[in-house]
C-alpha cells in the first residue's frame, strides 16, 4: 500500500470495528473509587468539532472527559457512536464491553471500576494512584439503540497509564533527562504497520495540533521518497548547533536543530539523521 496524508497533526487512536458485546473476561475490578470521584452529571449535551484541540475533545466526550484527572491535557475523547438493536447489553457491564469491540482502544482492556452509578447510566473509571485516566459512561435505552451501550469515553495522555499498560501496544513513550514519562503530546514514536510492509520504518512525532511534526526513519527505503523533505541517513554527522533534547527511548537520544527540519537520533552506533515528512505520513 501508499502511505497518504492525514490532515490533523494528532493520530487516532481509535478505530471503529465490528460489534458484539462479548469474549473479554474480567473487564471491572471490585473496590473504592477515586478518593475525589466525580460528582457532575452523567448525562452531557456533546457536540462534536472538526479539530483536536482539548477543547474539542471535551466538547465530544460529555460526561467522561469531565470525569478524567489528567497530569496535562485530554488525550483523546469522544461522544456517542451508536449500537445497532442487537448489539446492547443486559447489564451494564455488558456496555463497557461493547465499547471494547465497538472501538478497540488503545490502553487498558481490564482493571475498571464503577465511580458512578444512576438508574440509567452508569460511569467507568480506569484509575491511577487514585485518579481518573480513562473514564467510559454507559447508557441504557437510547433512542433506537435498546440496552447498555458506551455513550461517551475519554483518556488522558497514555504516558499517565502504567508501563504495563503501554508497553503491550505500539506507542513508544519517552522518557525525560530525569527519566520521568514524557507525553506522547510532547515526544512519541511507533514501528511501521506490517499491513503495509513499512515494519523497518519507524516514525517519530513531536508536539500536537499545528505544532505536529513528524520525522522517519525509513534504512529499507519503504517510504516514497516524494513524501519526505530529505533521504533518511544511517551514518549522519551532528551539526554543530543540534542540541540534546533530554528525551530518551532505550539507546535512542533526540537531538533537534533550531529549525528542526531533521531529527537527530544518537545512538551505541553512531547518529541517525531522521527527515521530515512534508505531511503526516499513515499506512492507508
Amino acid at each position: 500500500m501508499r502511505a497518504r496524508f492525514v490532515a490533523s497533526g494528532l493520530l487516532v487512536v481509535l478505530a471503529a470495528v465490528g460489534c458484539g458485546a462479548g469474549g473479554r473476561e474480567d473487564v471491572t475490578v471490585e473496590g473504592t473509587p477515586p478518593a475525589t470521584p466525580y460528582a457532575g452529571p452523567l448525562d452531557i449535551v456533546t457536540k462534536e468539532l472538526d479539530e483536536s484541540t482539548p477543547e474539542a475533545l471535551r466538547s465530544a466526550s460529555g460526561a467522561a472527559g469531565r470525569a478524567l484527572e489528567c497530569d496535562g491535557e485530554i488525550f483523546w475523547g469522544v461522544g456517542p457512536d451508536g449500537w445497532s438493536e442487537r448489539d446492547g447489553g443486559d447489564t451494564p457491564e455488558e456496555g463497557l464491553r461493547l465499547w471494547f469491540d465497538m472501538f478497540e482502544p488503545t490502553g487498558p482492556h481490564s482493571g475498571f471500576r464503577v465511580e458512578r452509578e444512576e438508574a440509567d447510566r452508569v460511569l467507568y473509571s480506569y484509575d491511577v494512584d487514585g485518579r481518573t485516566k480513562v473514564a467510559v459512561v454507559v447508557a441504557r435505552d437510547q433512542e433506537e439503540r435498546p440496552g447498555w451501550g458506551p455513550e461517551t469515553s475519554a483518556s488522558c495522555d497514555p504516558a499517565e497509564l502504567p508501563a504495563s499498560v503501554t508497553d503491550a501496544g505500539d506507542e513508544e513513550i519517552w522518557t525525560d533527562e530525569h527519566g520521568e514519562r514524557v507525553a506522547t503530546t510532547t515526544v512519541s514514536s511507533y514501528p511501521g504497520a506490517e499491513h503495509c510492509d513499512w515494519q523497518t520504518a519507524h516514525f517519530l512525532g513531536t508536539g500536537r495540533g499545528e505544532n505536529h511534526r513528524q520525522y522517519v526513519r525509513d534504512p529499507d527505503g519503504v517510504i516514497e521518497e516524494s513524501l519526505l523533505t530529505s533521504p533518511y541517513d544511517g551514518d549522519a554527522v551532528m551539526p554543530a548547533d543540534a542540541r540534546d533534547t533530554g528525551y530518551r527511548y532505550g539507546e535512542w537520544r533526540l537531538w533537534l536543530t533550531q529549525d528542526a527540519s531533521t531529527a537527530y537520533v544518537r545512538t551505541s552506533d553512531g547518529v541517525e539523521a531522521w527527515p521530515l515528512a512534508k505531511e503526516m505520513v499513515a499506512c492507508a
